[in-house]
């Protein structure tokens, strides 16, 4: 990798990354309490504003965790319109939320702590300027 390239990402690349990396479990933890519909899903991750993401982005994704035996579904008439899809943890599921769950708190912690900075130092691009 050519030397200061990862600076030059754009904050969007950063973002989609770091959602990439998480954005399964974060799914699953939305089911964690009951059964789900996959609007239902997109319009709970786009309240959290870091997490928003597309239909062509979730809905491959609940047919992964599906494939995966992570997740069942069943179909639901709906009041308002047609029969809607609901995604349902397995036991499986729950066991990978579990696991998750587990490990995120050090994995966080020691991802801020290589992040922010020490004693009140900045970080330098390669130029020598003076980052925020």
């Amino acid at each position: 990798m050519e030397r200061g390239k990862a600076s030059r990402q754009a904050p969007e690349k950063v973002e989609s990354q770091l959602r990439k990396g998480v954005l399964e479990y974060c799914v699953l933890a939305l089911m964690r309490d009951g059964p789900r519909y996959g609007v239902e899903l997109l319009s709970e991750l786009q309240d959290t504003g870091a997490l928003a993401t597309s239909q062509g982005t979730v809905y491959p994704l609940l047919s992964r965790l599906r494939r995966d035996d992570l997740v069942v579904t069943t179909w639901r008439e709906s009041v308002s319109g047609p029969p809607r899809r609901y995604y349902e943890l397995t036991e499986a599921g729950h066991a990978a939320l579990r696991e998750f769950a587990g490990i995120w708190p050090g994995f966080r912690d020691a991802v801020d702590r290589l992040v922010t900075p020490r004693g009140g130092h900045q970080d330098h691009d390669p130029s020598g300027k003076a980052q925020p």
